[in-house]
C-alpha cells in the first residue's frame, strides 16, 4: 500500500516512527511537501499541481496515480490546498480538510463545541484588540481575560490580560489581528493534553502558555499522567470531540485540576510526542482507511465543484458570544 504524508517535516518523531513501522511491513510511504512547490515535490515545470493532474508536457505528475491515503499534518494554506485537491479526486485524507480548517478558527470551534454540549470555555470574538478594549472599558467584558488570535497558526497571539494597560499594549503590537477572548480562571498553570488516534486515548500534562514563574512544578510533584489517571468524564469529553469535529487524529486541551472539565482548545493532527503506542495506532489507522478505499473508483471533480472538502460539517454562524459557562485559563 502507498501512504502519503502531507508535511514539510517527515522527520517529526511521530511521523518518522509511523513511517518506520509501515515500511517494515512492506508499505511505501512518500512525502508531499507543500513548501516545495505547487506539486509538493519541487514545483518543476511539467509536474502535477495541487490536483495531481499531469503537467504542461503531458506527462503524469507525481500524484498520478495518488497514494491510497494521505495523512494531513501540514495546516498551512498550501498544505490544505494540496489535501483539498486530493479529496476532490476521491482520495481519502486524514483528517479531512473541512475538519482541519474548522479547528483553525477558534470562534467556529467554540460555537460548534458548545452547541454539541461539550464543556468548551465561553468565547467571544472581536475584529481587533481595539474593539476588545472598547468592550472591556464599557463593562461588557470583565478582566482578567485570555486573549488569542482568532485563527490558530504558528506564533499566534495567546496572552493573559489582567488590566487595560496590558490590553492597550497588545493592541499596539497586534493592531490588525482578529481575536477571541475567554475568561481567565486561575489554575495549576498546567494543561491536560489529551490525544486521540482512531479512538485510542493518550494523555500528558504540559505547562500552560499562560503559566507564571510560580508554576514550574507539577501540582502533584511528578510527571506521571496517563490514561489510568484520567477520569472517565474527561476521557468521554475527548472522545466526543472527535465525533463532533469529524476528526480521527486530534488533541483536546483541558484545564488541569480536579474540577469539572473545561475544554480550551481542539487541535487537528497535533504532535503527540513521546506517547508509546501512538505511532502504532497511526499506522493502523492509515492502513485501515487506505485499505477501505483501495479499488474504489475515484471520481474527478466537476468544473463547478467549488473545491469543498469532505468530512466534518462546518459550523454555521452564531452570535459572537458563544454563551455562558466555566472560565478558561
Amino acid at each position: 500500500m502507498r501512504i502519503g504524508l502531507i508535511t514539510s517535516a517527515p522527520d517529526h518523531p511521530v511521523l518518522a516512527a509511523t513511517t518506520a513501522l509501515l515500511t517494515a511491513r512492506g508499505h511505501h510511504v512518500e512525502t508531499l511537501d507543500p513548501t516545495a512547490g505547487a506539486d509538493g515535490q519541487g514545483g518543476a515545470d511539467g509536474q502535477a499541481g495541487a490536483d495531481g493532474k499531469a503537467g504542461a508536457d503531458g506527462q503524469a505528475g507525481p500524484l498520478d496515480p495518488p497514494a491510497d491515503v494521505y495523512l494531513l499534518k501540514a495546516h498551512t494554506p498550501a498544505g490544505l490546498a494540496l489535501a483539498r485537491g486530493l479529496e476532490e479526486r476521491g482520495v481519502p485524507v486524514v483528517n479531512p480538510v473541512a475538519a482541519t480548517e474548522l479547528c483553525q478558527d477558534r470562534l467556529a470551534m467554540a460555537e460548534l463545541a458548545r452547541r454539541a454540549g461539550l464543556p468548551f470555555a465561553p468565547t467571544r470574538a472581536a475584529a481587533d484588540l481595539a474593539e476588545l478594549l472598547g468592550a472591556v472599558e464599557a463593562g461588557e467584558l470583565l478582566l482578567p481575560l485570555v486573549v488569542k488570535s482568532r485563527h490558530s497558526r504558528r506564533h499566534d497571539l495567546v496572552a493573559r490580560v489582567d488590566d487595560t494597560a496590558r490590553l492597550r499594549a497588545l493592541a499596539e503590537e497586534w493592531p490588525d489581528e482578529p481575536v477571541v477572548a475567554q475568561p481567565y480562571l486561575p489554575s495549576t498553570g498546567w494543561d491536560q493534553k489529551l490525544w486521540v488516534v482512531a479512538g485510542q486515548l493518550f494523555c500528558a500534562r504540559r505547562r500552560s502558555e499562560l503559566a507564571g514563574p510560580e508554576h514550574t512544578e507539577l501540582p502533584d510533584g511528578d510527571g506521571g499522567f496517563g490514561p489510568a489517571e484520567l477520569s472517565a468524564e474527561r476521557a468521554a469529553v475527548a472522545l466526543r470531540a472527535g465525533e463532533v469535529f469529524g476528526l480521527d487524529v486530534y488533541g483536546v486541551d483541558l484545564l488541569d485540576g480536579p474540577g469539572e472539565p473545561v475544554v480550551v482548545d481542539v487541535n487537528a493532527f497535533p504532535g503527540i510526542r513521546g506517547q508509546a503506542g501512538a505511532p502504532e495506532a497511526l499506522a493502523a489507522l492509515a492502513l485501515r482507511v487506505g485499505g477501505a478505499a483501495s479499488g474504489v473508483p475515484r471520481p474527478r471533480p466537476r468544473a463547478d465543484s467549488g473545491g469543498a472538502g469532505t468530512g466534518a460539517a462546518v459550523a454555521t454562524p452564531a452570535p459572537t458570544d458563544a454563551g455562558p459557562g466555566t472560565a478558561a485559563g
